[in-house]
């Protein structure tokens, strides 16, 4: 008798093992940024039918239904609530061999607790998956301040050059206004650029932020040009080689930005960084090339008026 008893324990117990469905564990999936859209998974390893007219399956949130599969009447019922109008098997064609994996858009996967029941003829089984969505920054830490440092220096170095042929070289009162006034254009888009950019998160505002940096360094190339030009009568060959590799400089931040302006996470960064550099390193140096070079030319050059009077007095004697 007691080992009849014992039989029909192992019984019961391997009958209530085979009603019930097993799940892949997947205790958290984590959603950042930069996901378009998101699976939760949900995989059964132990189906025995491999029917999906057989199957029935219930996504809830936090208790709540918001999708449902039933093989027998349709393929795919979505609850009418618009939360979760992009919800979808990630792979229709594997539902029966046991993979009722979900797929939500971006916008719509909230964050919580999402249970996957699955039935399968009078065998069930349910398994939940935590969803969190991490924070993670558009660009890496280091990049985004390099972006940032680059370009303010470029501004600085420009008001810098500014001051120096200001103060040093004569030139009208119109070309300082318009100078100052192209100055301030880039300076307060660079302010604007650093306000939206340094916010964590691959937003429109991210990208509007980056685009406010790098586009409007390109006021930095003709006004190099127009305080080289107020220095030197004719600007010699070393000047207008850095004009060129001015303009170089910020054709690669460009081409960096397009690149990177979509993506997520930017994989140009450092393209954007590199012809950054090159604007700032020109700066520097052209800011040297004036201060040294310039105040020469200046020393050894006699004033325009100085030599325009002895010729005009000459031309007079030769009229007499």
């Amino acid at each position: 008798m007691w080992a009849l008893r014992v039989w029909w324990v192992l019984l019961g117990t391997l009958g209530a093992g085979s009603a019930q469905l097993l799940f892949q564990k997947f205790p958290v999936v984590l959603m950042d940024r930069c996901n378009s859209s998101v699976v939760i998974p949900c995989i059964v390893t132990n189906l025995q039918l491999n029917n999906t007219r057989q199957m029935f399956i219930r996504w809830k949130l936090d208790g709540y239904d918001f999708f449902a599969f039933d093989g027998f009447e349709q393929p795919v019922k979505i609850n009418k609530n618009s939360t979760f109008q992009s919800a979808e098997f990630a792979c229709l064609p594997k539902l029966a061999i046991g993979i009722a994996s979900l797929t939500l858009s971006r916008n719509e996967a909230i964050p919580g607790n999402y249970s996957c029941e699955v039935v399968e003829s009078n065998r069930e089984g349910v398994t939940t998956i935590e969803l969190k969505q991490v924070t993670n920054p558009w660009f890496e830490p280091v990049e985004n301040v390099l972006i940032i440092l680059t370009m303010v220096l470029a501004a600085i170095f420009y008001w810098t050059q500014l001051g120096v042929v200001a103060t040093k070289y004569d030139i009208s009162l119109l070309k300082k206004i318009s100078l100052i006034i192209a100055g301030l254009v880039v300076t307060v888009a660079v302010v604007i650029g650093c306000v939206l950019l340094i916010p964590d998160g691959f937003e429109m505002s991210n990208q509007v932020g980056l685009g406010f940096i790098v586009l409007p360094a390109v006021l930095l190339v003709p006004l190099l040009y127009i305080l080289l030009d107020s220095v030197f009568e004719k600007p010699p060959s070393f000047a207008v080689v850095l004009i060129v590799l001015k303009a170089l400089g910020y054709v690669i931040a460009v081409t960096g930005f397009a690149m990177s302006v979509s993506a997520c996470p930017p994989l140009q960064a450092p393209v954007i960084v590199s012809g950054l550099a090159i604007i700032d390193l020109v700066a520097v140096i052209a800011l040297a090339y004036v201060i040294i070079i310039g105040s020469n030319f200046k020393d050894h050059q006699p004033p325009r008026k100085a030599v325009e009077e002895p010729l005009n007095d000459a031309k007079g004697v030769m009229l007499e």
